[in-house]
């Protein structure tokens, strides 16, 4: 099946908007005008149907070829605002610092707690020795119902890095001026989080050489996601 089939524009072209749109913090009108410059007239109507359609199936794509994450989740939850009503963005990341899932639902009580539990040992939980959460009572309902045996800290700080992940959705929240509803902020979570997973390659831990071999490898693992 030809992904990119009845579009007229070629796929490096679609891809490479598409990564724009994910990776940095640039409105759809950033990325008309970044393609204008190198010649490329497309609006930015189309490209924002493409991120949306495509951004989907590059998400999916990468996420089955993920090398797969940590023994110990950190997971927090935050309040986003759609059509002046409050949800809640839950959110849980490895020792790494990858996304594990990401997961907008209407509240924080004990049934919010226990999906999103769920949705994790459903695809990540089989060597999950640890969860990090702060101190809400449904997530200590969730771990003692359905994963007692793992490790549940509640230490303070020790969360701090689910907390600063979600640094990352609220600048581009801002960027796009809050999101307009469920379905687009869930869209764009996930995506989000799959393509900032792979290009998540630690520069400060690593020396120059050893970073741009890395992400040579992330760009090619890019462009076999995107064909």
């Amino acid at each position: 099946m030809n992904t990119y089939k009845r579009h007229r524009f070629p796929p490096d072209i679609i891809s490479y908007a598409v990564w724009l749109c994910y990776y940095f913090n640039l409105s759809h009108r950033d990325i008309e005008d970044l393609l204008a410059e190198r010649g490329i007239t497309v609006s930015r109507e189309a490209i924002r149907l493409w991120c949306i359609k495509f951004g989907v199936i590059y998400t999916r794509r990468l996420k089955r070829k993920h090398r797969g994450y940590g023994d110990t989740f950190y997971i927090d939850e935050v309040f986003v605002k759609i059509n002046d009503r409050r949800h809640y963005l839950w959110r849980a990341v490895d020792q790494d610092g990858e996304v594990v899932d990401v997961y907008l639902q209407g509240k924080r009580d004990v049934a919010a707690a226990k999906r999103f539990f769920r949705r994790l040992l459903r695809s990540h939980g089989a060597a999950l020795r640890k969860i990090v959460t702060d101190k809400l009572r449904s997530c200590g309902v969730a771990h003692r119902e359905l994963i007692p045996e793992t490790i549940h800290s509640t230490e303070q700080y020790e969360n701090n890095r689910a907390e600063q992940s979600h640094e990352a959705t609220r600048v581009r929240e801002r960027g796009m001026r809050r999101f307009k509803s469920v379905g687009q902020a869930q869209r764009f979570v996930k995506a989000h989080a799959a393509v900032s997973n792979l290009f998540n390659l630690g520069r400060q831990l690593v020396s120059a050489g050893h970073y741009r071999d890395l992400r040579v490898s992330a760009f090619s693992e890019w462009s076999k996601a995107v064909a």
